[in-house]
């Protein structure tokens, strides 16, 4: 034995040797024992006082590692003796006398067993580890006292169900140890085992309220370890309960605030320990916004000139305004830092409690001659827009005309952070801003893009451009079109040049950029600059074929598909065949690695190429659905790391990682992951576009995306998934009623299963939403029993979790924090909700509408959920919305049948149609116009009792305020349905048909606009006196009326080449063609007599007339195809 184990000690002696060849050699000799065996050697290792101390430390690591690993494959195999044995030599480990670094491997040891041995339902099988903690506890050797503090801090689970027992006793222990008699190092380990106690069981309020009074001990104890600048640990910690537990900090706020802010305030004080403390508050801040708020406004207020200071402590690097490569800035800068926390606590807080603070002090910095202090203010304006959103916007003009006047400051630096400033406020106050400081900032940002002497400034002003263009209405930015692309295509001519004879690339791929957005933006009014630029940008793209050319190819690639997208396929046309060649060939030849910049540029080039050519991007489908497909089929690579391990790779940027225990750590390689959800979006487009052109890829991209479910690491991935399944069902419906109905057999258990354990509300959203359309698509009975019923559970769980929340958020507005910060989140997460409610209102919709009063026996059993969205006690109008939309439906599809319900909704419609919430008389309004259409005969009284209401509705003072405008034009066709489908109880109808003639036109609501025009029409063809007034005299007011409808496009001429079709329902476009060729009828009947017609013309506006104009000649076009 002794022999053995002296080659076992020379074999972790060689295990750590600098040599390659030793080490691997000695790691595939370690790697061949088996599992017993390691075990056997390595607790001797540890026993045996003859290894050397790094022997004895790499022995300690391996026996834990091997525990975490394999202990549940060995451990049962031995016999009960050999359980028995091995257990008393790991306890016997902690009495030997070791050193101290060594000792905590041990209990790392220690605390890995004794995690394996506490079971699912929470018993501790090795009850001797219990009996080690209250031995400690009363034992006077410090020693031991650290070890079970560290042991317990690891496992602080270690009591499994018997901790509410224990808890009185396990807290007097604490006590104990944290007291001022314990030894420094026995009450540090104190502190980081109550706070793993209380991380652990962060949901139980009342194990948190019976720990509360050793915060004062923890948070002095944290004090004096930063004082002392040696262990981050504890101060760590305090940032991990600020994040999980920040109202157990809430006794000792202040005190946590004044040690961190004294910490952070001090320059003296090494900058990482600052960092943390700063942490902390922010941590704070964020995830106890309103306690912050309330207790601690006086600290908020030194804070935020701190953290400013912080920002101007940036190095003047010389060659920073003419680098071309552009490293990411180093995020453990002071002025890094800073930034991100400012922008941090301004979302935290709001702006209400930080923009005062922050508006205080810019002003002196900017007038400060050191430029560092200008480049921090602005910087402070960019990092505060988005917290600060509705108290900046108020103050925008001042903060806007300030700003820009540092466009011209003598300071590069400063000018690029005037730049940032400006994209910033573009983005987070669209399109506000654009709309206000147009005249300003375009000519501001094309000055600077003449700064040919600091590249990274003149790069900038191009970001910048495209932050403002990407949100600039149309009409504006055409304005300054000819300007700005002079600009640009000077740029570009000169950096081409730059790039020939210097190889310098930053402002050219910056250009590339911003002359893509300027065309996306611009759309067909980009078509004049298309030939001068096309041949230049295709020059790059054949020819921009080395390494540090790859992300410039790629953007050009961009700028090429969207200036196509842009211009349209008639002009895109000539040029696509050959930029569709070149694309493929970068792929098929180029052997692109994963992480290529070139790859997400070329797979959306290629999505937005077959949206220009429609079918003709058929021929190109074998070529690139092998890329694409392989893209998105990409596994990321992971990985279980000790802490040990990840110290080699934890500052590598394309590595993610996620602390899973006191000891592992998860890590997933994130290269390639945002080319994964790009590569699934293009699949959902190839689907979209080309419907039974993709069928034959329909199998197998269904059998890609539906385990993509799972798929946790990337929102999108999954959200491409759900959002491409009705596509690829409609794909697949040429291939036979068998086919399709084998493919939803494979989806529909996957998609139910998913939308029960998605995590993410805005996946849950697109999940749900995708279930609907899927229903649509397939038709009646495409549920089984089985997955009605799943669908049901569905239904009533996201309903009974609504109601859940919603009186979770009238507790919170009783609560002491509550303000009106608090509201603004309140009402957030109320967002939130109510957008899931929508998509479970569509899920009734699409099963009402495939199914009609089939449906009804099924519905009974979620009734009673929308019965009380009805209530007019609900504290949210939505619910009062979203209810009547969900009895609209039952009213539509089931027509007579909704009768068994109208006890539950009907007085409740009619008195929702004066609601106050505009929302909510439209969907009521809605509602009684339907009942009309289909509710039948029985429903005669109500029309009459209602139209009165509706009447008042028109002829409201209000009527045609932007937010009135839908609820009256509601109400217009629900006269219009009453009068035409159930007027047997209308004692009035000619008083009711002037009032609704006079209230027309209708000018936003398309869904509505042919039930009402189409009522029009039956009144003209039926020569009613009131519509044509005496001697016909009301002719000119009808065809104005029938140019308004095609002006304002709520009647159109829809063929299968519209844009737009693909999102209309059938029976939509049918209703609405049918009217438009009523309503041309009409027209051209009036045609026939010159006279009256050339009367008629002659008093309509121009934008009517030519409307009718271009509508006649569609017409005209249909009726001749």
């Amino acid at each position: 034995m002794a022999e053995e184990d002296t080659r076992f000690s020379s074999l972790l002696t060689s295990l750590l040797s600098i040599e390659n060849d030793e080490r691997t050699a000695a790691e595939e000799a370690y790697n061949n024992l088996a599992t017993e065996v390691k075990v056997t050697l390595l607790l001797r290792a540890l026993q045996n006082g003859q290894v050397s101390e790094d022997g004895s430390l790499m022995a300690a690591v391996l026996l834990r590692r091997v525990f975490s690993s394999d202990f549940q494959n060995f451990f049962p195999k031995l016999t009960p003796e050999q359980q028995a044995e091995l257990k008393q030599q790991i306890l016997l480990l902690l009495q030997k006398d070791v050193s101290p670094n060594l000792r905590r491997k041990i209990c790392e040891v220690v605390a890995e067993v004794t995690r394996n041995f506490i079971d699912d339902d929470g018993n501790n099988q090795w009850p001797e580890t219990l009996q080690l903690l209250f031995q400690c506890a009363n034992t006077p050797n410090a020693i031991l006292q650290e070890s079970a503090l560290r042991i317990f801090a690891s496992v602080p689970g270690i009591f499994g169900n018997q901790q509410n027992h224990y808890l009185q006793v396990i807290k007097e222990m604490l006590m104990k140890y944290l007291d001022p008699s314990s030894t420094p190092e026995v009450r540090f380990q104190a502190v980081r085992a109550v706070i793993a106690f209380i991380l652990l069981n962060d949901k139980e309020v009342e194990i948190q309220k019976a720990l509360s009074d050793l915060l004062p001990q923890i948070i002095m104890i944290t004090a004096d370890s930063i004082k002392a600048e040696e262990d981050q640990t504890l101060i760590k910690l305090l940032i991990d309960m600020s994040e999980n537990v920040p109202k157990f900090l809430r006794p000792q706020l202040e005190a946590i605030f004044e040690m961190c802010i004294n910490v952070f305030k001090s320059e003296d004080v090494e900058d990482s320990w600052r960092h943390l403390a700063l942490e902390v508050m922010v941590s704070l801040s964020e995830n106890a916004s309103a306690m912050v708020r309330k207790k601690a406004e006086k600290y908020i207020a030194a804070l935020v000139p701190l953290v400013l200071k912080m920002m101007t402590e940036l190095e003047d690097d010389e060659e920073w305004s003419v680098s071309d490569e552009i490293e990411d800035d180093d995020t453990g800068e002071n002025n890094v830092i800073a930034e991100s926390a400012l922008d941090r606590l301004a979302c935290g807080l709001g702006g209400k409690a930080i923009l005062p603070h922050i508006v205080s002090n810019i002003p002196t910095m900017l007038n400060n001659p050191d430029w560092r202090y200008r480049h921090a203010a602005l910087m402070a304006i960019s990092a505060a827009g988005e917290g600060c959103h509705k108290q900046m916007e108020a103050m925008l003009d001042s903060v806007t005309e300030g700003t820009l006047k540092y466009l011209a400051d003598p300071h590069p630096r400063v000018r690029y952070a005037a730049c940032n400033a400006i994209g910033q406020m573009a983005t987070d106050f669209a399109p506000v801003f654009e709309k206000k400081f147009h005249a300003h900032v375009i000519p501001g940002l094309l000055s600077l893009l003449d700064d040919h002497a600091n590249p990274r400034v003149q790069a900038h002003a191009g970001a910048a451009l495209v932050n403002f263009s990407e949100d600039c209405p149309k009409t504006i930015l055409t304005r300054y079109l000819d300007g700005i692309m002079s600009k640009l295509e000077a740029i570009l001519t000169t950096k081409f040049n730059e790039l020939v004879e210097k190889g310098t690339k930053l402002v050219l791929e910056q250009v590339v950029t911003t002359i893509a957005s300027v065309a996306d933006t611009t759309e067909k009014d980009f078509v004049v600059y298309y030939d001068r630029l096309m041949p230049c940008l295709k020059y790059l793209i054949a020819n921009a074929n080395t390494d540090d050319l790859k992300m410039l190819r790629g953007k050009t690639i961009e700028c090429v598909s969207l200036i196509g997208l842009a211009v349209g396929a008639e002009k895109f046309m000539s040029d696509a065949s050959e930029i569709m060649d070149m694309l493929l060939k970068t792929h098929t030849e180029g052997n692109l690695p994963d992480d290529d910049p070139q790859t997400t540029y070329l797979i959306s080039a290629w999505a937005r190429i077959c949206k220009i050519l429609g079918k003709q991007f058929e021929q190109y489908l074998p070529l690139v659905m092998g890329p694409v497909m392989k893209t998105a089929a990409m596994k990321p690579e992971v990985a279980v790391l000790d802490n040990d391990e990840i110290q080699d790779v934890e500052a590598d940027p394309d590595w993610q990682f996620v602390n899973l225990s006191d000891q592992q750590n998860f890590g997933i390689r994130t290269a390639g992951l945002e080319d994964k959800a790009a590569a699934c979006e293009m699949l959902v487009c190839y689907a979209r576009e080309l419907k039974e052109g993709f069928a034959n890829y329909a199998e197998e991209v269904v059998r890609l995306m539906v385990p993509m479910f799972k798929f946790y690491f990337h929102d999108g991935v999954r959200r491409a998934a759900a959002e491409s399944l009705p596509y690829l069902l409609t794909c697949a419906k040429i291939k036979g009623q068998q086919y399709l109905e084998n493919m939803w057999a494979y989806i529909c258990p996957e998609l139910l299963k998913a939308i029960d354990t998605e995590p993410e509300s805005e996946v849950i959203a697109e999940l749900l939403q995708s279930l609907a359309k899927c229903i649509e698509t397939l038709g009646a009975n495409c549920l089984s029993q089985e997955a009605m019923d799943e669908v049901l559970k569905i239904i009533n769980r996201f309903m009974n979790e609504h109601f859940e929340k919603a009186d979770k958020r009238a507790q919170a507005r009783n609560e002491e924090d509550y303000d009106e910060a608090v509201e603004e989140q309140l009402a957030e997460e109320d967002e939130t909700d109510v957008y899931l409610l929508s998509r479970i209102a569509d899920i009734i919709h699409s099963l009402f509408s495939t199914q009609k009063t089939l449906f009804l026996p099924y519905f009974e059993q979620v009734a009673p959920h929308f019965i009380k969205l009805l209530d007019p006690s609900r504290p949210s109008w939505a619910d009062r919305q979203w209810g009547l939309c969900i009895f609209d439906d039952l009213i539509e599809f089931c027509g007579p049948s909704c009768a068994q319900y109208q006890s539950c909704f009907l007085p409740l419609m009619i008195q929702y149609c004066k609601d106050k919430q505009p929302e909510v008389r439209q969907a009521a309004m809605y509602g009684c116009g339907i009942l009309a259409q289909h509710g039948g005969e029985q429903f005669a009284q109500t029309c009459s009792m209602v139209m009165p209401i509706l009447v008042e509705a028109i002829m409201a003072s209000d009527a045609r305020e932007p937010e009135n405008m839908t609820v009256t034009e509601n109400a217009i066709s629900a006269v219009a349905k009453i009068m035409k489908y159930n007027n047997s109880a209308i004692t009035n109808g000619d008083e009711i048909i002037n009032i609704w003639f006079q209230s027309l036109p209708v000018t936003e609501d398309d869904e509505e606009a042919p039930h009402i025009y189409g009522y029009l029409c039956d009144l003209i063809q039926s020569n009613h006196p009131i519509i044509l007034g005496s001697d016909n005299s009301n002719l000119p007011r009808i065809v104005a009326l029938i140019g308004d409808a095609f002006y304002h496009s709520v009647i159109q001429i829809i063929t299968p080449t519209n844009d737009n079709i693909d999102n209309m329902r059938s029976d939509y476009v049918q209703r609405n063609n049918d009217v438009a060729g009523r309503m041309l009828n009409i027209v051209k009947q009036i045609q026939s007599n010159s006279e009256i017609f050339n009367a008629c013309i002659s008093l309509i506006n121009e934008q009517q007339k030519s409307a009718l104009e271009e509508a006649m000649k569609s017409f005209a076009n249909i009726t001749v195809a």
